[in-house]
């Protein structure tokens, strides 16, 4: 008998890709890193080309060999690389490297002459995120190179692309800005000779808002769980996990009863508690301590006190709960409390809270898995 799980759609999942795909004629990537925003990157992965996704998006190299050690083998872009990595199991795997310097470009190549095939890269340029990407000042001489790399047969260019800071915003000039500067790097690629097979630039938010920032290929994580991107419309998307636990111990307190540790809670009359066991080390944030939503019982209650490490507290009032009756933090149900109310009391956005969720006793669970 579980104890604790993290509940994941499948179909959700799938369902979500083919609605994306109704919003767009570009390929679609969807992202999986973070394993599958704490969804599963495997599973999620196979759910999502199952639905029409073409290709895979991960951050790491180690998240992409694992996907191929999966038995996956559709196209796949890394983009997150320190100094060092082995890039010569990325081109061997044949996984796509991201470039946004020289210093990562050199690497590939040299990893690329060891195992004497040409790297699959595409190019990125900082269009005004301010984080990833060579700086447009820089991006003339990493093109170069790169052409240089590609006539030597040590690299394939496939694509060129960027990565949007505030698509989410109701305000388009930040993303008018991006657009326009990653035009520029296009237009400054052709110049030097490198036409990409591939350009992409939107993620969820600029997919179900911005079809001018489709091109090619575009690159959606959240949606694909079935979380808006965007406040206020939820697109039809459908939430793929829900977090569960089963009730502890049930007890009745007096009224004045200290609840949790700092005793930051205090029952304001004779009452139920109801113990839930899954904390903040299986990912339920501290910061849900007093304002949590959490259904039991047939109504949405608020966590009573701190969040402990493994458990929390609910004051269920004169509700008959038993214990083994199912709590729900969040979920795809009606009446189930959502990952952005969640998201919201926590000051926080509905990745983390799903991003967060599970640890090595919380076991996740899938619903429409497939054989692979």
């Amino acid at each position: 008998m579980w104890q604790s799980e993290v509940r994941v759609d499948l179909d959700a999942v799938r369902a979500n890709v083919a609605l994306l795909r109704t919003r767009t004629a570009a390929q679609i990537m969807a992202v999986v890193k973070s394993d599958g925003y704490g969804h599963g990157m495997v599973p999620c992965a196979r759910a999502a080309l199952e639905a029409g996704a073409t290709w895979l998006g991960v951050a790491t190299l180690g998240e992409a060999l694992a996907v191929r050690a999966a038995g996956i083998t559709a196209p796949m872009l890394s983009w997150l690389h320190a100094p060092g990595l082995d890039f010569a199991a990325g081109i061997t795997a044949n996984v796509d490297l991201s470039v946004s310097s020289r210093r990562s470009l050199d690497e590939i190549v040299a990893a690329a002459t060891i195992v004497d095939r040409p790297a699959r890269i595409h190019l990125k340029i900082d269009s005004g995120m301010g984080r990833g990407g060579a700086a447009p000042a820089d991006w003339a001489a990493l093109v170069e190179a790169a052409a240089k790399a590609q006539a030597d047969g040590h690299v394939e260019i496939i694509g060129v692309w960027s990565h949007l800071a505030s698509a989410d915003d109701p305000d388009p000039s930040s993303v008018d800005r991006q657009l326009a500067a990653f035009t520029d790097g296009l237009d400054a690629a052709a110049r030097l000779g490198v036409t990409p097979q591939l350009r992409h630039l939107a993620n969820s938010a600029a997919l179900l808002a911005r079809p001018d920032t489709h091109f090619d290929l575009v690159r959606p994580g959240l949606a694909v769980y079935g979380l808006s991107p965007i406040a206020g419309n939820t697109f039809d998307l459908r939430p793929a996990m829900s977090v569960r636990a089963r009730v502890a111990l049930v007890k009745r307190v007096p009224a004045g009863q200290g609840v949790s540790y700092g005793q930051t809670y205090v029952t304001p009359r004779e009452t139920t508690v109801a113990l839930i066991p899954i904390g903040y080390a299986d990912g339920v944030p501290r910061a849900a301590s007093g304002v949590g939503p959490v259904a039991l019982g047939g109504r949405t209650h608020t966590i009573a006190g701190r969040v402990c490490m493994d458990q929390f507290v609910l004051d269920v009032g004169d509700l008959p709960v038993q214990p083994g009756d199912v709590a729900v933090l969040f979920g795809g149900n009606a009446g189930d409390p959502h990952a952005d109310e969640w998201a919201a009391v926590c000051d926080t956005i509905n990745h983390e809270i799903v991003a967060r969720m599970g640890s090595a006793r919380v076991p996740r669970v899938y619903e429409g898995e497939r054989g692979s």
